[in-house]
């Protein structure tokens, strides 16, 4: 079987992390669950947080504005607090922050695996002349891609971090790709965007990348061809090519 892209002429993939190169997404989910649903039970509210509440409010975007979407659905305000708050704060920030050390003690206690479909794309892409780099809103990446073994593979990465040092807007804003790209030397009509998350997935075709891959994990290819995938697959394995 051929597979759906060629590679060729493509200068650059760029590369979610959660959900596309390791499954830490789950750890997100399970760490943003523990967190809302304690929380609605403080303040009373007795609709939960669900697993379709993470796809439609909180998968792909910075932590605070996941955080704030979210609260929003609920009828809920807090103030937005500051990114020094303490996880004890009711803040949005504080909030966040109290969800962040909840998949730090998951992943510290755990660790991660890459997707085995994922790391045999990236040993193709090492053998051909496609550049690489990692785009995620979350703000522990590099602590990630160094428990799956998967820091040296990238030459650039631009993170949660990286964002709020360059005052770049997270997804579905294209502006982290674009940085990646740049950073990486490519043009954005010759760069690949891969992603599993509907924010992620917008935010290519936002930004006018030569491909947009929907990674599914869950959400639904139909839910993330009509974001604006050209491509669904459910194992990066499938974007390799196979020997004629």
């Amino acid at each position: 079987m051929t597979a759906p892209l060629d590679w060729t002429d493509i200068e650059a993939a760029l590369f979610d992390l959660d959900g596309v190169l390791t499954p830490t997404a789950e750890v997100h989910m399970r760490a943003w669950s523990r967190m809302f649903n304690g929380y609605l039970q403080e303040k009373g509210v007795e609709e939960p947080y669900t697993d379709d509440d993470y796809f439609r409010f909180v998968d792909g975007k910075p932590r605070y504005e996941g955080v704030r979407d979210f609260l929003a659905s609920r009828g809920l305000t807090l103030p937005e607090g500051s990114p020094e708050d303490a996880p004890e704060r009711e803040t949005v920030c504080g909030l966040g922050n109290r969800k962040n050390d909840t998949f730090a003690a998951v992943l510290a206690s755990e660790g991660v695996a890459a997707y085995p479909g994922s790391v045999a794309l990236l040993d193709h892409l090492a053998s051909t002349d496609v550049r690489v780099a990692v785009v995620s809103s979350s703000r522990n990446a590099v602590p990630v891609l160094e428990a799956a073994g998967l820091r040296d593979r990238f030459e650039v990465v631009v993170d949660g971090l990286v964002a709020a040092r360059d005052s770049l807007p997270g997804k579905p804003r294209p502006d982290t790709f674009v940085r990646a790209a740049e950073l990486l030397g490519a043009t954005v009509a010759g760069s690949v965007v891969l992603e599993d998350a509907i924010s992620g997935v917008e935010a290519g075709r936002a930004g006018a990348f030569g491909h947009v891959v929907g990674v599914d994990r869950g959400v639904g290819a139909d839910r993330l061809t009509a974001a604006g995938a050209d491509v669904v697959v459910d194992d990066l394995a499938r974007l390799v090519p196979r020997p004629a």
